[in-house]
């Protein structure tokens, strides 16, 4: 630059710095060895405390869990460098423990093996988990198939009034000895309906329509399609009696609807509703009023002479596990009866690990929940922040339902709890949440740092 006949030099700007957000995959691979060594630690603990010896499959136990982590974690690496480093070892620490606690009940019960299917469906779901992480390269793909998603999940929901119920639910399907409960896999679906068709008209549900109180209720032609879904796969699940997951489509059908739209008063017309419909039901249903009467007098059948009921027998099994528990294989949780691997399987966990092992398989359900929110939250598109939601919501109703009905503090509803209970539907359904999760947060990671998310 010249002036007034000098010529004067100037230094180019500084190159702005760029700052790349760390991957933290050596922290995840950290975290899946610490996973893999502690449900070791705890098959052997079992086998020590049973036998006092080392289980015989101990090694083999450990070696397959531990290829199936390392498995996930390079589909991770290779497809989804920025994800969140704790949800991948959270399922498998979560998985493990599953497996311990279903294997520990085995030994009570040797004519009823379900450790050795349970493996074979967490191996696929591990399976499932790798393909989501390895072919979907964008979350918002999805988006393109919101109505083939809302068909499938009626479809599913629908196929188990063919068959013939079992323990007074028609949530299963069987053949040959086979058994799949669709239900699990219609949840995942619906939440991507939810997610993608709230996306698209948001602006709609909230600032159309007639405003009531403080409520801002959107046009029928908006709200009618969403409602009238989640109306007829409500409806289905209460003729086939399984009221716990009809609790929960309801339940994410409401958190999405006020994330949507921000709209508090949905929250309050969404407690009005489930109250109402929790009143009519039980008093409609016998099923469910049984069960409200067990919950409301859970040592009724004590005093009449006739034993402990389930209810009964797990809330003495968490009393007897204390604050540290009586060491895993030492409890007596086997006399809750036929859903001990299923439903009660929190009771096994309470009563053998104690307050503080339950703490912290709560708190891993919690870690696992809180960073799938955090993924939402960090996403600028709609869509992708809903379907985080809605996965996270998915797992949290969950574990409250069931860990609820299992501590006497609201009636049963017969659910699967993630990841612990015996189901093969349940666990590869929650591991195809976490890839989902997985990718999500990947995404969001990735526009933080200057990236497209694809």
């Amino acid at each position: 630059m010249s002036k007034a006949g000098i010529t004067v030099a100037t230094a180019d700007p500084p190159a702005p710095v760029v700052r790349r957000l760390p991957r933290r995959r050596g922290i995840e691979l950290a975290l899946i060895v610490l996973a893999v060594l502690l449900s070791v630690y705890g098959y052997c603990a079992v086998g020590l405390a049973r036998h006092g010896t080392l289980p015989p499959g101990a090694a083999g136990y450990g070696a397959g869990l531990g290829v199936l982590a390392l498995l996930a974690h390079l589909a991770v690496r290779l497809r989804a460098r920025y994800a969140d480093p704790l949800l991948l070892p959270i399922g498998v620490l979560l998985n493990g423990l599953g497996l311990v606690l279903i294997y520990r009940l085995d030994l009570e019960t040797p004519g009823d093996r379900a450790a050795p299917a349970q493996l074979v469906w967490s191996t696929l779901g591990v399976a499932l988990f790798i393909l989501v992480v390895l072919l979907l390269r964008d979350h918002r793909v999805l988006q393109r198939y919101t109505y083939v998603c809302v068909v499938a999940a009626l479809i599913l929901l629908t196929l188990p009034i063919l068959f013939p119920a079992v323990n007074g639910a028609r949530i299963w399907i069987r053949i040959a000895g086979f058994s799949i409960q669709p239900g699990e896999f219609a949840k995942v679906l619906l939440a991507v309906f939810f997610a993608a068709y709230l996306a698209a008209n948001r602006n709609a549900l909230a600032y159309t329509g007639r405003r009531i109180w403080k409520l801002q209720l959107p046009t029928g032609r908006v709200l009618g399609p969403i409602v009238a879904v989640w109306l007829v796969s409500v409806g289905v699940l209460v003729l086939e009696r399984d009221l716990g997951t009809s609790l929960l489509f309801f339940g994410l059908f409401v958190v999405l609807l006020y994330v949507a739209t921000g709209r508090t008063g949905w929250i309050a017309v969404g407690l009005l509703l489930a109250a109402l419909g929790a009143v009519a039901v039980g008093r409609l249903e016998p099923h469910v009023h049984s069960r409200i009467e067990t919950w409301l007098h859970p040592f009724a059948s004590i005093e009449a002479g006739e034993g402990a009921n389930q209810l009964a027998q797990s809330l003495f099994a968490f009393a007897e596990g204390g604050m540290l528990g009586t060491g895993l294989g030492l409890g007596h949780s086997v006399l809750i009866g036929f859903a001990v691997k299923s439903d009660f399987i929190l009771a096994t966990a309470g009563e053998e690990l104690g307050l503080a092992g339950i703490g912290a398989v709560f708190l891993l359900y919690g870690l696992l929940v809180e960073r799938g929110f955090r993924a939402g939250l960090a996403l600028r598109e709609p869509f992708g922040r809903l379907l985080a939601v809605g996965l996270s919501t998915l797992v949290a109703l969950q574990v409250f339902v069931i860990a609820g009905g299992v501590t006497g503090l609201i009636p049963l509803t017969g659910m699967a709890m993630p990841f612990l209970a015996q189901g093969g539907s349940s666990v590869v359904t929650n591991w195809a949440i976490v890839a989902l999760l997985v990718r999500v947060s990947d995404s969001a990671r990735r526009s933080y740092d200057g990236q497209d998310a694809r």
